[in-house]
């Protein structure tokens, strides 16, 4: 297949997209400082609320102070290796896009061959591309995504212009 889907790891949304390059932030933190809610947010790339929900399910530890919430570096980082990712997302035991074997996401194809999402579900919707559904997720095989490729992308429809 294209050599674009092996060599680049995609996310399915944009904030997993963010979220990806945290620690480099931290570089002015001591390992064992705690940081505030807003300083959180800022190094691991999301915003306040999303700290507030992470510490209220219980996926981030925290300690609150009287009346504010501070949390370890060390946590934050525990917290960000742990925090949920499309890409490790399993359906009946296995992961739903494993690129290893050819599967991707609706995003990941939509990147690759540089159309926005809202075609390839279409494309999807009218069967011009197979795609399987397991649990939420569409799931597309790079097989079905070169098909796709050659008989509706290469050609721009083979329509030719009056008066060429």
């Amino acid at each position: 297949m294209n050599e674009e889907f092996s060599q680049t790891e995609y996310s399915s949304t944009q904030q997993e997209v963010v979220a990806t390059p945290v620690m480099e932030n931290t570089a002015q933190y001591d390992e064992d400082q705690a940081v505030t809610i807003t300083e959180a947010a800022r190094i691991n790339g999301v915003t306040r609320q999303a700290i507030y929900v992470a510490i209220k399910q219980n996926k981030l530890r925290a300690q609150k102070d009287s009346t504010r919430w501070t949390i370890s570096l060390r946590d934050l980082e525990e917290y960000r290796r742990n925090k949920y990712s499309r890409t490790k997302s399993t359906f009946a035991g296995e992961l739903i896009f494993d690129n290893n074997k050819g599967y991707y996401s609706v995003n990941q194809v939509a990147k690759v061959l540089g159309v926005p999402a809202q075609k390839i579900y279409y494309a999807t919707r009218v069967n011009m591309l197979q795609a399987v559904r397991k649990g939420a997720a569409w799931v597309i095989h790079e097989d079905d995504v070169n098909e796709y490729r050659e008989k509706f992308l290469s050609k721009k429809n083979g329509r030719r212009r009056v008066g060429s």
